[in-house]
This record gives C-alpha cells, sequence and structure tokens, in this order.
C-alpha cells in the first residue's frame, strides 16, 4: 500500500514539501529531483537525478520508479507545460496546466483576466515599448509606481519604484538592458497600492477552493525593510492581520472566483493557488497570482498542516477536495527566517561549510535546506538562499524566539540573515483595539447565517393564515383565512428535558425538534386545539452552526407534520452560561378551536365511560433524568446494541426515538363530536396526565395487559428495579395519549383511530373517585411488562411482536471519504438486509467519511493514530471500540492503515476489504497503474478476506471491468469504482446471512458446499 512520490525542484521549499509527504504512513519514499543536502540523507527522503525539463524522459523514469504522482515546486516547469505533457504519458501530476499557469507566467495575461472576471486587483497598463511606458507613468492620475516583467522572474521581477522618474528607470532596465529577459519583453505598470500585504493560498481541485492560512513574507534583505529586494527573507503564518472573517471575504471575492472564472474559460485550474493580497483601505486587492506555494511560506505553512499532505494532494487530483478538505492546527504560529550568503542577492561565494543543523534540530526546529550541497561529507553553501530555521511555538512571540536560538545554533562564513521577522504582526497584536461584541462570544454573523439557513425550512410551513417569513420582529396568522369563525385561542409551552443530554451525548440533532414540536402541539390537542404556528428559543453557549441547524432542520419537518407553521423563533448565545456542546430548547404553541369544540366536555365525562390508549412511540420526551441514572448504573453505554428484542439499533438511538405527534390523525377523531377529553401523557405519566381532563370526583381503572407496552419500558422496570407506581408516575408505558369515550361510541372512535393509522386499544374506564381516592388505577402493570409485548384478544393472550432474524453488527473503518461507505451504508439499510452497520471509525478527525455516518444516524469514533507510539496500541484502541459496539464484521473501506498481525488474527475471517484488480494480479496501491502498464484488456476489483499479507487473503466476490484504449488511471479507477459499490455490498450480505464463511482449514465455505 505504501507509494512512492517525487518532487521536483532544490530548494527549502522542496524539502518543506519532501518532509511534510514523508510523515504520510501511505508513502514509502519520496525522491527529491535535483533535491540538495538538507534531502540527501533522510530515511524516506533521497535525491534522483533526473532533470525536470525533459518531459519524455521524466515520465518514463515516474513509470520505472513506480512514482505514484509528481509534486512540482518551482513555477517554470509548470508554465513549460510539464502537468500535461505527464498526464499524457499516464503520470499524475500536482498543479495546473501550462495555460492555468499563465495566472503567474503572464502578468498581462492575469490583469486581463482579474479585469473580466471582476477580482479586485490595481489599476494598470501594459506596455511593450519603453517610451509608451515611461509617458503613462509621468502623466498617470495615479501613482504609477509599480514596475512588473510580465513573465517568469523567479519571484524578483516587481520594482515598487520611490518616485515616477525611478519607475522609468526601472523601465529602462527591464525592457532596454535585459535585467529579467526575456520576461521583461512586456511590462506591466500598476499604481501603488496602499496597505499590509499578505500571502492567502489555497488548495483547489478545480472546483473547490480550501484556503490555507495566511502568511506574511518579508522580501527586503535587511531588518527594518531595507535593502535590495530578494526571493524572501522569512515569513510567519497565521497573519494576525487577516481575520477569520476577511480570511473568508478573500475566500469568496478572489481564490474561489478565480478558480471558478478558470473553469468558465475552459482552462480548469487544480492545484495550489497563490494570491499575493494588499489589504487596502478599500478591502482585499490582488497584487499577483502564483501557481505554487511561495518560499518561504511553504516552509511556515505546512508544519500547521494537520492533514495528511499525501491525502489532500490525492483528495485534490480526484476531484474530491469538497468531501476531503485538510485541517490545520489551531493555537499555533510558525515563524521561518531565511539564511542567505554574502553577496545574496548579488554574486556570492559557495562551498563554504555549514555547521550547527543537527543542534538547531535538537531545539524542536525544522531547517529546511535550500541552497545546500554535500562536499567531502559536508554540508556547504551552494546558493544565494541557504536554508531557513523554523519554529512552531504556540504564539508568534515564542516561534521568533525559538528561530532566534536556531539561527544562532547554525553557522557559516558570511550568513545573512533578518531579526525582525513578524515585526509587523507584533506590532499589529500591540494595537490598542476597542472590545467587539464576538470577542466577549457572541458571533452575530453566526447567528445570521443560521438564519438564512433554516429560513427556506421555516418558509416550506407556511399554511392558511400563514405566510412565514423570518426576519421580522413578530409574525402574523389571520385566522379568518384559516377558516375559523367563532374561535378560541390556545397555547402551550414546554421542552424536551434532559432527553438533550442522550442527544447531545449521542451527537444526534436531527429528531430532538420532533420532540420540542410534540410535546407542546399535543398539549394543546387537550383542548381539541388545532395547531396554527409555532416559535422555537434554542440557546447555548457557543453557537455551532451544524448542531443548531439539524435542530431547527427537526423542528421545521415536525411542524410540517402537526400542520403547522414555524412562524418565528429565537437563538440565544450566551457565553459562560453553558458548557461547551451544551444547548437548549423551548418551544411555544398557539392553536385555535371552535368555541363549540372545545375539550374537555366536564360535565358529560361519566361513570362507566371508556378510555382509549394511542400508542405512543416510546419514551417520548419524559423521565429521562432517570432514564439516564438507570443507563449510568447499568453495564450499557448510548452506543452500546439496544436490550434484547428492542430491535436492531443503539440503546442511544432507541432511547431518542422522537415523541408522536397525534395532532394529524387525531384532529378529525376529536372534531367528531365522540370524544369527551383527551389527555397528553407526559411528564407525571399515567397517574398524573389523566385526571387532569376528568371532574373532580370520577377517576379511572386501567388494566395494563390490555395494551402492547414497549420492550424498553421492562428493561428500564428491571434495570431499574422500579415500582409499579415509580413507572406509572415517570413514564407513559405505551400510552401517549387517552380519550375518553361514551361506551356504545368506542367501537366507531376505535375504527376512526385506526383509519388514521393510529394503534389504540381499550385501555379502561371511568370510576367514581371518593375524595381522597388515587384517580388512577393500573392494574398488572408489572406482569404486563414480564410477557411485554403481548395484548388480549377474545380472552386469550397473543404475541404482537414477530420473530426477528438478529443483524450481523457492522464496523466500517475509514481514513478520509470512505470509499464504498456510501454504498454499504445505503445497502444495510435495506429492510432485507442481514447487516447493520453499528459504527464507523476513522483513524482522522473531521473527513467527509464520518458526515456521511452521521446523516445516515451512524454512530462514529474517531481515533487518531499520531496518538499511538506503536501500530499495535493503535489497533488496541480500536479493538476496544469494536468490542464496546459487539461488532460481528469489520469491513475496511478507504482505511489506509496496515493493520498488525494480532489484530488480523483476532478477526480473521471476520474482516473485509476490497482491492481494485482481479487479485491475485495487481496487489499493491498502484493497481490502475500496474493494469495499465501490462496492457490487460481487463481488470477489474476484489472482496476478500483480510490476511496478514497484504491483498492475500481468501476471495469472497470479484467483478470485472474491461480496461478501454485511451483508458488514464482517472478513467479506469472511476469504472472501477461503480463496480466496487456493486459487488462489496453483496459480498458484506453473503458473509453476514452466512452464505459464505472461512473454514478451519483457512478456505472459503458456502452453505451449499456443507
Amino acid at each position: 500500500m505504501a507509494a512512492r512520490v517525487l518532487v521536483l525542484g532544490g530548494g527549502g521549499r522542496e524539502h518543506a514539501l519532501a518532509w511534510k509527504l514523508a510523515q504520510s504512513s501511505h508513502v514509502q519514499q519520496v525522491l527529491v529531483a535535483p533535491g540538495n543536502a538538507g534531502t540527501a540523507c533522510s530515511a524516506k527522503i533521497s535525491n534522483a537525478a533526473i532533470s525536470s525539463s525533459d518531459h519524455s524522459a521524466l515520465a518514463q523514469f515516474c513509470k520505472d520508479q513506480n512514482i505514484e504522482f509528481v509534486v512540482v515546486g518551482p513555477e517554470a516547469p509548470l508554465a513549460a507545460g510539464i502537468v500535461g505533457n505527464l498526464a499524457a504519458a499516464g503520470v499524475r501530476c500536482f498543479g495546473p496546466s501550462a495555460q492555468a499557469a499563465q495566472l503567474e507566467s503572464s502578468k498581462r495575461f492575469a490583469k486581463e483576466f482579474m479585469d473580466r472576471h471582476g477580482i479586485p486587483t490595481a489599476r494598470w497598463r501594459a506596455f511593450t515599448e519603453p517610451e509608451e511606458a515611461c509617458s503613462f507613468i509621468m502623466s498617470a492620475d495615479v501613482p504609477a509606481l509599480v514596475v512588473k516583467a510580465s513573465g517568469l522572474a523567479a519571484g524578483k521581477g516587481v520594482i515598487v519604484a520611490g518616485s515616477r522618474e525611478e519607475a522609468c528607470r526601472a523601465v529602462q532596465e527591464i525592457m532596454q538592458d535585459k535585467t529579467f529577459g526575456a520576461a521583461g519583453e512586456t511590462v506591466v505598470i500598476e499604481e501603488l497600492l496602499e496597505g499590509e500585504e499578505v500571502s492567502c493560498l489555497c488548495f483547489t481541485d478545480g472546483r473547490t477552493v480550501a484556503p490555507m492560512p495566511p502568511a506574511q513574507d518579508h522580501k527586503r534583505l535587511l531588518d527594518g525593510d531595507r535593502g535590495p529586494n530578494t526571493g524572501g527573507m522569512g515569513a510567519y503564518c497565521p497573519a494576525p492581520q487577516v481575520s477569520k472573517d476577511l480570511l473568508q471575504r478573500i475566500t469568496n471575492t478572489i481564490l474561489q472566483r478565480t478558480v471558478d472564472g478558470m473553469q468558465q474559460e475552459g482552462t480548469p485550474y487544480t492545484g495550489i493557488l497563490y494570491a499575493g493580497i494588499m489589504l487596502t483601505k478599500d478591502g482585499p486587492k490582488v497584487l499577483e497570482f502564483n501557481c505554487r506555494f511561495g518560499d518561504p511560506e511553504c516552509q511556515v505553512i505546512l508544519p500547521l498542516l494537520k492533514s495528511d499532505l499525501y491525502e489532500v494532494i490525492q483528495s485534490t487530483l480526484d476531484g474530491l477536495l469538497c468531501a476531503s478538505p485538510p485541517v490545520w492546527l489551531g493555537n499555533c504560529t510558525a515563524v521561518t527566517v531565511v539564511m542567505a550568503s554574502h553577496g545574496y542577492p548579488g554574486d556570492y561565494t559557495k562551498g563554504v561549510e555549514i555547521t550547527g543543523v543537527a543542534e538547531a534540530q535538537a531545539l524542536g526546529l525544522e531547517v529546511f535546506q535550500a541552497g545546500t550541497a554535500l562536499k567531502d561529507g559536508k554540508v556547504v553553501t551552494n546558493g544565494g538562499r541557504v536554508l531557513t530555521v523554523t519554529a512552531i511555538r504556540e504564539d508568534l512571540i515564542a516561534a521568533l524566539e525559538g528561530a532566534k536560538k536556531g539561527l544562532a545554533a547554525i553557522k557559516f562564513e558570511g550568513a545573512v540573515y533578518r531579526k525582525d521577522i513578524g515585526y509587523r504582526a507584533i506590532a499589529f497584536l500591540k494595537q490598542p483595539r476597542g472590545l467587539t461584541y464576538k470577542d466577549s462570544g457572541v458571533d452575530i454573523a453566526a447567528g445570521n447565517l443560521l438564519v438564512e439557513k433554516i429560513k427556506p425550512l421555516a418558509k416550506a410551513t407556511s399554511r392558511p393564515g400563514c405566510n412565514v417569513d423570518l426576519g421580522g420582529f413578530a409574525g402574523l396568522f389571520d385566522l379568518k383565512a384559516a377558516g375559523f369563525k367563532d374561535p378560541l385561542l390556545v397555547s402551550g409551552t414546554d421542552g424536551v428535558g434532559t432527553k438533550l443530554k442522550v442527544a447531545q451525548q449521542c451527537n444526534k440533532h436531527d429528531t430532538i425538534g420532533q420532540d420540542l414540536v410534540a410535546m407542546c402541539v399535543n398539549d394543546i390537542l387537550a383542548q381539541g386545539a388545532e395547531p396554527l404556528f409555532f416559535l422555537d428559543y434554542f440557546s447555548c453557549g457557543k453557537l455551532d452552526l451544524g448542531t443548531a441547524a439539524a435542530v431547527v432542520a427537526g423542528i421545521a419537518k415536525a411542524c410540517g407534520k402537526a400542520g403547522c407553521a414555524l412562524l418565528g423563533g429565537e437563538t440565544a448565545e450566551m457565553p459562560d452560561m453553558y458548557p461547551p456542546g451544551d444547548y437548549d430548547l423551548a418551544g411555544f404553541a398557539v392553536g385555535a378551536v371552535e368555541r363549540g369544540q372545545k375539550l374537555p366536555v366536564l360535565d358529560a365525562i361519566a361513570e362507566g365511560d371508556v378510555v382509549v390508549g394511542i400508542a405512543s412511540s416510546g419514551l417520548h420526551s419524559n423521565g429521562f433524568s432517570l432514564v439516564r441514572k438507570i443507563v449510568a448504573k447499568s453495564s450499557l453505554q448510548y452506543s452500546s446494541p439496544a436490550p434484547d428484542n428492542c430491535g436492531d439499533q443503539t440503546l442511544g438511538d432507541l432511547l431518542l426515538t422522537p415523541t408522536r405527534i397525534y395532532s394529524q390523525s387525531l384532529l378529525p377523531v376529536l372534531h367528531s363530536g365522540h370524544v369527551k377529553a383527551f389527555a397528553h401523557i407526559t411528564g407525571g405519566g399515567l397517574l398524573e396526565n389523566i385526571p387532569r381532563v376528568l371532574p373532580s370526583k370520577c377517576g379511572v381503572d386501567l388494566d395494563a395487559q390490555t395494551w402492547r407496552i414497549p420492550k424498553i419500558f421492562s428493561w428500564l422496570q428491571q434495570e431499574g428495579q422500579l415500582s409499579e407506581e415509580e413507572m406509572a408516575r415517570t413514564f407513559n408505558c405505551g400510552i401517549g395519549a387517552a380519550l375518553v369515550v361514551s361506551k356504545d361510541l368506542t367501537e366507531q372512535v376505535l375504527r376512526d383511530i385506526q383509519q388514521h393509522q393510529e394503534e389504540a386499544w381499550v385501555i379502561g374506564r371511568v370510576v367514581a373517585c371518593p375524595e381522597g381516592s388515587p384517580r388512577v388505577r393500573v392494574r398488572h402493570l408489572v406482569q404486563a411488562m414480564r410477557i411485554n409485548g403481548s395484548v388480549l384478544e377474545n380472552g386469550t393472550m397473543k404475541s404482537h411482536f414477530s420473530a426477528q432474524p438478529k443483524k450481523a453488527r457492522v464496523a466500517v473503518l475509514i481514513s478520509g471519504t470512505g470509499s464504498n461507505l456510501q454504498a454499504l451504508i445505503d445497502s444495510t439499510q435495506e429492510p432485507s438486509s442481514a447487516a447493520h452497520i453499528a459504527v464507523v471509525i476513522s483513524n482522522k478527525p473531521e473527513v467527509a467519511g464520518l458526515d456521511k455516518a452521521a446523516r445516515a444516524g451512524i454512530p462514529t469514533r474517531v481515533i487518531n493514530h499520531k496518538l499511538y507510539k506503536s501500530r499495535v496500541e493503535f489497533d488496541t484502541a480500536v479493538n476496544q471500540v469494536l468490542e464496546e459496539f459487539f461488532i460481528d464484521i469489520v469491513c475496511l473501506a478507504g482505511f489506509m492503515r496496515i493493520l498488525s498481525g494480532p489484530f488480523v488474527r483476532k478477526w480473521n475471517g471476520k474482516m473485509l476489504n476490497i482491492h481494485p484488480s482481479l487479485l491475485p494480479s495487481f496487489r499493491g496501491s498502484n493497481a490502475h497503474e500496474q493494469a495499465l502498464g501490462a496492457g490487460v484488456t481487463v481488470t477489474g476489483c476484489t472482496v476478500h478476506f483480510v490476511a496478514e499479507e497484504v491483498d492475500a487473503g481468501q476471495i469472497i466476490l470479484q467483478e470485472a471491468v474491461p480496461v478501454k484504449r485511451g483508458d488514464t488511471v482517472a478513467t479506469l479507477s472511476e469504472r472501477v469504482k461503480l463496480a466496487e459499490h456493486k459487488i462489496f455490498p453483496t459480498a458484506l450480505q453473503l458473509v453476514a446471512s452466512g452464505a459464505v464463511r472461512l473454514g478451519e482449514d483457512g478456505r472459503l465455505c458456502c452453505v451449499q458446499d456443507e
């Protein structure tokens, strides 16, 4: 599975790229061409003697060396078309095409492109004659003091003049003296922009833009920005001058707009896009584009990349950056300082010995070498910018101090470096600034974004009498338009109690909104009211957009079920009021009932009336403080499988079953005139809610053997050793609502209820209740729980539960997008599936596969392999989670870790993997390259049991895929993936159902074989 990659270039940037790639568990070796002394002597990094200018020879080299992909460091090969030429030869290359790279290789092209697409930049003109250029400089109505060679000039082709006369001299030097050669045949003259200059880079796959933390370079040779211009003398990252909001603005108006523009013009841009930005008083404006990492920006940005660079590049090349965006370290700052040769940027001496690199590294610093070479076993200078010393610390001051210690340790004669890198940021941070509301912990922008997200959801709940349009101070409802003639308004308010804690612990927020709506609208049904509109209140310490949006989406969906409009609400972000991740909910429902239909009809209720029970969906939203106490004392966790016969879900999912909404199904029954009272069985259970709708002298006698009690109540009673009274006072015990009807209308009411798809039973009768006597008596409650799931039919106990075959519990291990994960999810959600995905485990945080699982309601776990000293320790942590979820089968879906022998042996015959070839052909990580290189006409994919030897386990299923003429790795990979999505779920079903298994002799056994 380990890959070989090639980095082109020989500077500090390329050393940093090789260093970061070598950290990947997917990478076996990084070759650097031509490299330097720093890339010549590392365990996973070595130099390669291959030229980047001969693209044909380079392509053959890549094939001979089984290179997975090429990363281009400098700009010249990109401008020369290396990406297109290598791609044509079947070699993947990370970077833009020559046409796209014109953003850097031609300043004129870039300026014209920005004008076409409305990208903010300085005013400008291009000239091919020096006289015309100078005439413009002297007569322009803007300070036309920036003179640029239009072509590539190694980052030095920009002169910022101090006067118009100096600008004209610069034109003469570039165009007549040929200071930058052919790059200066065209010059671009720009207005001088004033402000702070920053570097904003991003990864892009041609559609998605993934911004990097902003950095700031220091171009001048000497402290205080004095001396000649250079390729860069140091940098730091992130730049505090660029706030999160400003970076988002730059991303939207510059980076994304550029990528979209290139796509629209038929020149998709893939790779690194670097925008040099001036933060002017009129907003950010582009100074220039580069089509690769900057040097030395690369040396401060990559150390802050938390993600695997190999995976980020693969996602970019595959066009999947949106599914797996890079993750960056927070609360860290990187500073790098360049040590240059004496005389740079002019003439300088080479071959000067360098010492102290190991000492600097021992201080916890990174030393990225650039202009260095090996001579007689010693590292010597071999360029102008010799090396960079990079420190990663908790803040800028500490990082700068760390870098200075490294500079003091490294020595070579004539070394030149700046001591003030980051001085602008330090000055910026020291500026007195007034506090903002956001500084206190309240993010108004995030709140506004939430409103925009939920507006269409609320709009969809509009109904007669109310056209929802969030954003006003209040909402209106027209009772006349809703068809009411002589209405009474009915209101109710409620929350969902500590069921919220379970939702937060399970990280499942999409159903709790239905609980909130149900608790309120079911309450106003007790008055016979039709729910008209609903308002919610969401409060938290720190607003998490994803969580809040999921909750409100659930509320809107539930309002649709209830037939009421989500007319408005309040989101309250209150720092220090709630622990991180906690939030609270409250809801307010308003309904109406015609005066003659209001309930309860107290004077009509009499002894002998019948009590009809309506089935609950489970616990609903009451008693959760007791539930949580019982779970805490039990042997189960919320992620554990639900108790026996409670379904193929986790205990947490079972407990979070949303409260049933009765308004749409029961309102016709309530308005029929056949119902005397409706009681919502909410907090207080059966004992306290039914008396609320009875005359003071009446009570009810209920028989628990007459209705179906969900198994969860039996488990809670037994696990908590709860008394009969405690059960009846705390829980609904399977009855979500109770109706009081005349005995002679009972059959009619039951038929009406069942016609509206509700389950109902006659559960008791109204009795006289002397003062001081219990008003509700529930007989046989504990006995009914023991024969749980049965009801009395014609005097005989009959089970309402059918025996369901137990489904195999599956864990899916991923590292990124989770290739094939969605196919596995879709397959296992079919009712006929023999498998159930109980958990998805990732060895990396914040990857797209975790989002897929969360959307499907599947629990997730992150076990970061970087936190474990050995493969065995990591595998042990994974195994603990597998045991926690009682896993039967493990599926590897894009899981990029080699599992240890003990782990593989433990899960022998229970762990499946899919490989993109027809095994045993083309094992390893580059199966498609091998297939294309071998010239085969058929390849495919294989699902197999995992064995200790890579790709050598017993084959379960294979699917052939034809290799077409002209296929590339990318086109072949896409077709093979379609086959994978087909056979991986099929193979899982075969193993889960027992149709296929691994025999004791290590061979495959099928049911028919036995």
